[in-house]
């Protein structure tokens, strides 16, 4: 291949038949048939010539993305340290050493006495392209720790058991989980859960300490291939808590965490489309459920009748309830209540004590922290805002106060009072009022660039909080907006449900006419926009490049879920039939079939110009597997009628995420943020 003209994939016809519709897919060789295992020749060199037109197209950027590096990198203190936070007799905390990748676990007696390094990330990453940590959990007796660890980004863990005092490494040993650990029986076990071939977590098991794996216990088993597992303990330390769950439905069993073999108590048989979680305090259950209100109630049982609910809390139209935390003393309920975050502390023998904790600015985002202990006077909370930078936070429950402890601190300066921030509604298309969070400099004049991004899928909302690396777009005179679009939760549950299923186009025109709402107010205009998903947000790039691709001057789509059809159809792949809730099931349904082939970005590709794209993937990625992008620029290169740039990165030695550590993937920030600047002209 020429390094001059950009790689052309091979087309070699395939096609499938579902419901008597015929579908060619010529780039499905892309796929390769030993997945995970990829070891494809032609596959490997395709994606090493696509790494290879990547790095020569950027390599005149070389210079902008290393200004962009250092200026992001200056922004991070590099020596730095969390909070320490009481857990029993221990002060435990994290944190980094200059220049390093990884941190740094540590903690000391809260009666006084040496520090001690529990756990070492910087030596344990050493020798490896890519680390991730998984679990980590101290034993109940502050003795042992179990952590996991995944060295090539397929989020497969592997689970190890160590002596703190003495760095003695246990011959415990477990691979392939996908859980946390959580320790029972008076630390003589750990409960995890094991990923399946199809990278499943169909499962609880216990694992004595000092056995083999293969003696381990099965303690519960999901038959339904759309549910996953996992376990953890009550607030209170009593209860093992196993849950099943896919995107609508779960099921709560309770074990006694002393004597975890015993019988399982099934708090209420799932039902569809019905999701709950339990806590319990007293011999009293506390579920948080929206079996009567989308946006969630809260209830209480008797653990000897645990189907028998009672409202505490009535769900509500207006607040959106998202959780709650019982504390021996009291329970914190958060939620959202307009799109913001709302933290309350109630209390068990006063139902009409309702103690909101106010916060100062008029947008921000706030929530519980970390929080051990059962017995506690002051809760550990976390707060910022779009021009506010991370604070951690302590209030005095009795006195009702707020004290700071920690506002992160960006050692190459910050000033909040040159920019601003607000909060907008866009009318969509269809008449709904969008949420839009945006910010710029306060001497910024006129229409200019304008940086857009969005989600908008499983109900996750976009927060719109602090990031320093956003501020090398906006103090080039950027704006950056975040669209709350519909598929998120921003506003509540049924701002999730009017994205999703037969509804999910919803989420694309949103984006669309949240950006033209923008151009409409003078904020930019057509052709200065630049956009980035990543993900299902992936998909959303994929989507309103098909629809509206002039609106854009730059676009990047990370790990992008844009082969919605081909996934959906194939209940092989991982996550797959646990997805079907969240976008239907287009084997059984033909309706469904029709309407995900109707927005899938890679089967709307269309002969037209498209704006500059720039595409990443990771071949271990098992979330969006690296064919997805591979196929989507594939067929790109092929129907496209404009010259613009299309890249495609490949992380050949990590997953979903990017690269591991924190400045190797500020690495990739600054190649995103660089394309940027290239595609819309400023060279600073």
């Amino acid at each position: 291949m020429s390094v001059t003209t950009p790689p052309v994939a091979a087309k070699k016809p395939h096609t499938q038949t579902y419901h008597g519709i015929t579908i060619s897919d010529d780039y499905a060789w892309l796929r390769d048939p030993g997945y995970p295992e990829v070891t494809d020749k032609d596959v490997l060199d395709h994606l090493a010539a696509e790494n290879t037109w990547f790095e020569g197209r950027m390599a005149g950027q070389k210079e902008t993305i290393d200004n962009l590096f250092k200026e992001m990198r200056a922004r991070i203190k590099e020596a730095d340290k969390s909070v320490p936070q009481k857990d029993g007799d221990w002060l435990y905390w994290i944190e980094f050493e200059e220049g390093a990748e990884y941190k740094k676990w540590w903690r000391r007696p809260v009666a006084g006495g040496p520090d001690e390094l529990i756990l070492d990330e910087v030596a344990l990453a050493q020798g490896h392209d890519y680390f991730r940590l998984g679990a980590i959990a101290v034993s109940n007796d502050g003795t042992r720790l179990a952590w996991s660890v995944d060295d090539n980004g397929s989020e497969r863990f592997t689970a190890r058991v160590k002596v703190i005092a003495t760095g003695e490494m246990l011959t415990d040993e477990i691979t392939g989980t996908l859980s946390s650990l959580v320790w029972v029986a008076h630390d003589r076990g750990l409960v995890y859960s094991l990923a399946n071939e199809q990278w499943r977590t169909d499962n609880a098991r216990l694992h004595w300490l000092g056995q083999p794996t293969s003696s381990d216990v099965e303690l519960y088993h999901e038959d339904d291939e759309g549910f996953r597992v996992g376990s953890s303990l009550s607030a209170n330390e009593q209860w093992l808590i196993i849950g099943s769950s896919d995107h609508e439905t779960s099921e709560v069993r309770l074990v006694p965490a002393a004597d975890p073999l015993a019988q399982p108590l099934l708090v209420k048989a799932r039902r569809q489309g019905v999701e709950y979680d339990v806590d319990e305090r007293d011999g009293t259950l506390f579920i948080h459920t929206n079996d009567t209100h989308e946006n969630f109630r809260l209830a209480t049982a008797r653990l000897a009748d645990p189907g028998n609910w009672t409202t505490l809390i009535e769900g509500s139209d207006a607040f959106y309830l998202t959780g709650v935390d019982l504390f021996r003393d009291f329970y914190v309920i958060e939620g959202r209540r307009g799109g913001l975050d709302q933290i309350e502390i109630r209390y068990y023998d006063d139902l009409a004590r309702i103690e909101p904790i106010v916060f100062p600015e008029a947008s921000y985002v706030a929530g519980s922290g970390d929080n051990p202990e059962w017995a506690v006077t002051t809760l550990r909370l976390s707060y910022e805002s779009m021009v506010s930078p991370a604070s951690v936070i302590d209030y005095d429950v009795a006195a009702k106060t707020l004290t700071t402890l920690k506002v992160q601190e960006i050692p190459s300066g910050y000033d909040p009072l040159l920019y601003t921030t607000e909060r907008l509604e866009i009318t969509a298309r269809d008449g709904t009022p969008i949420p839009v969070s945006i910010l710029y400099r306060k001497d910024r004049s006129g229409p200019g660039p304008l940086h857009l991004y969005g989600y908008g899928a499983y109900g996750i909302a976009i927060d719109p909080g602090f990031s320093t690396t956003r501020l090398s777009l906006v103090d080039r005179g950027f704006a950056y907006a975040i669209a709350h679009i519909r598929g998120g939760d921003d506003l509540g549950r049924a701002w999730y449900k009017a994205g999703k299923l037969e509804r999910r186009t919803n989420t694309f025109t949103d984006f669309v006419d949240v950006a033209r709402g923008l151009i409409e107010r003078g904020y930019s205009q057509a052709g200065d926009i630049s956009i980035s998903g990543g993900s299902a947000g992936g998909e959303l790039m994929g989507a309103v490049i098909n629809s509206d691709p002039e609106l854009w001057g730059a676009v990047v789509a990370h790990v992008p879920f844009v082969d919605v059809l081909n996934t959906m159809l194939d209940s092989s792949l991982p996550l797959t039939p646990g997805e079907w809730p969240e976008w239907g099931n287009p084997i059984e349904d033909q309706a469904a079939f029709e309407l995900i082939r109707s927005y899938a970005p890679y089967d709307q590709v269309k002969a037209q110009a498209y704006p500059p794209l720039l595409v990443t993937a990771g071949l271990n990625d098992p979330r969006v597997t690296y064919w997805e992008p591979a196929k989507w620029v594939a067929r790109l290169r092929e129907m496209k009628t404009d010259k613009n740039e299309l890249l495609l990165k490949t992380n050949m030695g990590a997953g979903h995420g990017g690269k591991s550590g924190r400045f190797g993937s500020l690495k990739e920030t600054a190649e995103e943020f660089a394309f940027i600047l290239w595609q819309l002209g400023d060279k600073a």
